[in-house]
């Protein structure tokens, strides 16, 4: 029983482990939580726009082949997505050459694309420095272990175990920050691929839509 206790205590707590890696680990708490805090809100944003009722494009046709523009544009307009805006615009534009329309809609969906972009460019800016604070941290590390060894004259496992500990957990810790960063950076980026997809496959059925003859 006494061996188990002895084996308990000398364990270390993950939080007293970080705290051997010195003053480095504030800022790479902060990009940490910067990285979190931007990744749940682009993905939340990112999520409402991709969010499309299958149904809308059938009812915005069956609208404008009806000759009811009026209750397509409503529709459009009560529609909170990047799809309804682009086609709000088209219908908006609708007796203008297809070329005004479709140019006019790429511009909305131009825009749109910003705003789902905004903020990602943090998530790289975290991914790349992270680590080098995490390289800092190894370059401090072993400034203190040679210190160490100047001041006291001895080459002992206490006198570098200071050193040691900044060098790794720092060079550990930014490392799997800068990971966590990238893959959200890229996991973002695909979602917005995905809606893209769908505001290109939209405007070509908005624009297949309005060659086609109306009942009116």
């Amino acid at each position: 029983m006494l061996f188990l206790l002895q084996a308990v205590e000398s364990k270390i707590s993950l939080f007293s482990l970080l705290q051997k890696g010195g003053w480095i680990m504030y800022p790479l708490y902060g990009l940490l939580v910067i990285a979190i805090f931007v990744f749940i809100e682009r993905f939340l944003a990112i999520k409402k726009a991709g969010t499309i009722d299958p149904q809308f494009m059938l009812i915005i046709r069956d609208h404008i082949i009806g000759g009811n523009i009026a209750a397509a544009k409503s529709l459009a307009k009560s529609t909170a997505n990047p799809v309804a805006k682009m086609i709000e615009k088209g219908i908006m534009r609708i007796g203008k050459p297809l070329d005004a329309i479709e140019k006019s809609m790429e511009n909305v969906g131009k825009l749109e694309m910003y705003s789902m972009e905004r903020n990602l460019n943090i998530l790289s800016l975290v991914a790349g420095i992270a680590p080098m604070f995490g390289f800092l941290g190894t370059i401090v590390g072993m400034v203190q272990l040679f210190y160490g060894i100047a001041s006291t004259g001895e080459y002992t496992l206490n006198t570098i175990a200071g050193g040691i500990y900044t060098k790794m957990i720092t060079s550990a810790t930014g490392l799997i920050i800068g990971l966590i960063a990238y893959v959200g950076h890229n996991f973002l980026s695909t979602q917005i691929d995905k809606t893209a997809n769908k505001m290109e496959t939209a405007s070509a059925d908005f624009l297949d839509i309005l060659q086609e003859p109306t009942q009116a």
